[in-house]
């Protein structure tokens, strides 16, 4: 009788084998990198891995893993019922961003099921063109961390006391009520890093957070009114609509306002109509509190307006340590003729001792605009680069021209050509 040959084990065996011992924290780290879709089909590897998935904290749904032209809304609801109701161990975060993603049911469903877990990162994306109305269970997330929602409408209940450990919100296109967006921010002790965009149902902003350390806002608003916010290292405004904004009689300015919170800002963006809301009200005559660590501005100005001229030269003086400007010009009101030339006079004596770099962009011929680029070369000893980015190629070279024969403290200092 012929005897068989001994059997070795494959090469295809011997990678299974391998696959199935690796330890713990390898295949964490590989199903981590890995689409959920991925993820959950390595069950398939082995028995040790069957429910590897199933132990992953961090769940995201989104059109990167599963895209919209293989995931329609049934599928897309089962997956996520399978990978949820499957789920083993703690669950520190998920992503809902799907437009396949229309039954508000189902997702009241995986929120619920959220709240029960612990969830630490909960982000939101709701693509319909109504709200979605937010169940009254998220509130109950005391464990959260950061919050992003899109798209929402928030009714938060009687009973909320705020998200105690929540230190980073991200709202846009969110609706909720002035009180309800007060008390919010006010109930939420630990808020660092607070993002809002086109944000409805309130015009008056009141922002208490002791610990905030970044600030990004954008849309249409009336007032802002900054409390408690002293440790805000960044700060990044929008202001959409172009408003009526008056002085109240006797009331301080917006920008001293403003200034009074940011001791110890680094970088501060102002954008759009921002400015013109921060030049309303008196400025006083005295030197303003320095914000010392101010070192990068950004802002949109528009030169015809020349409380908005002040408001930036007042800014510039409470910046002494400032490196870096950034200038965007909006073209809007008629030409200043005749006071441009007081305001230059009114600051001759003031420098910029720290500025090194000035960028601006839809610079055109107008008087108080060059005289504004002359100012600063005149008054900035440190000044390396000016970049300028003409409003358009007409005239731009005349332009250049002018700007070329500005006197300059700085024998460092060149202009820059930027074509528009």
């Amino acid at each position: 009788m012929q005897r068989e040959p001994p059997r070795y084990p494959l090469k295809m065996d011997i990678e299974f084998d391998k696959l199935s011992n690796l330890p713990s924290d390898v295949t964490e780290k590989i199903l981590s990198f890995l689409p959920m879709k991925d993820a959950v089909r390595t069950s398939i590897l082995s028995s040790k891995w069957r429910y590897k998935w199933a132990m992953l904290p961090d769940l995201v749904f989104d059109e990167l893993g599963f895209p919209g032209v293989l995931y329609k809304h049934d599928k897309l609801v089962k997956i996520v019922d399978h990978v949820l109701f499957l789920h083993i161990g703690p669950i520190d975060k998920v992503k809902l961003s799907h437009q396949q993603l229309k039954g508000t049911t189902d997702i009241d469903r995986w929120i619920l099921h959220l709240s029960r877990n612990s969830v630490k990162e909960f982000a939101f994306q709701f693509w319909e063109k109504h709200k979605y109305k937010m169940p009254s269970c998220l509130f109950s997330c005391q464990d959260l961390v950061h919050l992003d929602l899109y798209n929402c409408l928030l009714k938060p209940p009687r009973t909320f006391k705020g998200f105690k450990s929540l230190k980073k919100l991200e709202i846009e296109s969110v609706t909720l009520t002035q009180d309800e967006f007060e008390n919010l921010i006010v109930c939420c002790p630990l808020l660092k890093y607070l993002t809002m965009i086109d944000c409805r149902g309130f015009t008056k902003l009141k922002i208490d957070a002791p610990n905030l350390r970044i600030l990004g806002l954008k849309g249409a608003f009336e007032d802002l009114n900054l409390q408690h916010t002293l440790k805000l290292t960044g700060i990044c405004i929008s202001l959409e609509a172009n408003g009526d904004q008056r002085p109240v009689p006797g009331g301080s300015s917006n920008l001293l306002k403003l200034l009074a919170q940011c001791a110890h800002v680094q970088d501060l963006d102002i954008h759009n109509y921002f400015l013109k809301y921060l030049a309303v009200g008196d400025l006083p005559v005295k030197r303003p509190k320095p914000c010392l660590h101010l070192k990068l501005l950004r802002i949109n100005i528009d030169f015809n307006d020349l409380k908005e001229v002040l408001s930036t030269l007042y800014l510039l003086r409470s910046a002494p340590f400032l490196l870096k400007l950034y200038i965007t010009v909006r073209q809007e009101g008629q030409a200043l003729v005749g006071e441009v030339n007081s305001w230059l006079d009114d600051n001759q004596n003031f420098q910029l001792r720290k500025l090194q770099i000035v960028e601006v962009h839809g610079i055109s011929s107008t008087k108080a605009g060059l005289d504004f680029i002359k100012f600063l070369l005149l008054n900035s000893p440190m000044l390396e680069k000016v970049f300028c980015k003409p409003a358009s190629h007409y005239s731009s070279l005349e332009l250049l021209k002018k700007m070329i024969q500005f006197k300059r403290s700085s024998a460092l200092a060149e202009i820059i050509y930027l074509d528009p």
